[in-house]
């Protein structure tokens, strides 16, 4: 068998299909359809369309559920910053498994953490979100999933 392959692309050089595809799945996903049928009708797509693509393309961040995730934060050499994103983290759910920090330069500390996300109460999408919201940090990004 041969190993899959996946790319990282920006979603507007997608063609239609595939983020009518993306489209079905949510409106399954939300219970706006009960069937696949239902699902491609709703996206604008036929139903051979969709079960071609249906398990083959989906979002970046629901690609990161129930994987090995590392997010890397830029915050700023404060008390208490650090603490607060680890908070964030344990309330999400999420099973950290590495927490890195450099030695802070020019005010501002360099911080990767590994995470199992099986757990997690909301997306990766959603901790980045939060996590930039939050006084004293500068940057949050997510460097790789496993």
């Amino acid at each position: 068998m041969v190993k899959p392959k996946y790319y990282l692309v920006e979603r507007t050089l997608l063609p239609e299909v595939f983020q009518r595809v993306i489209e079905a799945n949510e409106a399954i996903a939300s219970g706006k359809a009960a069937t696949a049928s239902e699902a491609a009708k709703i996206a604008g797509l036929s139903r051979s369309a969709y079960y071609k693509y249906k398990d083959g393309v989906r979002p970046f961040f629901e690609a990161t559920t129930d994987r090995i995730v590392t997010y890397h934060f830029m915050l700023h050499d404060q008390p208490g910053v650090l603490s607060s994103i680890l908070g964030l983290m344990a309330r999400s759910g999420a099973n950290l498994l590495t927490v890195n920090q450099s030695i802070p330069m020019r005010g501002m500390a360099s911080v990767t953490i590994s995470a199992r996300t099986g757990e997690m109460k909301y997306s990766s999408e959603e901790l980045v979100h939060r996590a930039e919201a939050m006084e004293g940090v500068s940057k949050v990004e997510i460097l790789a999933s496993e």
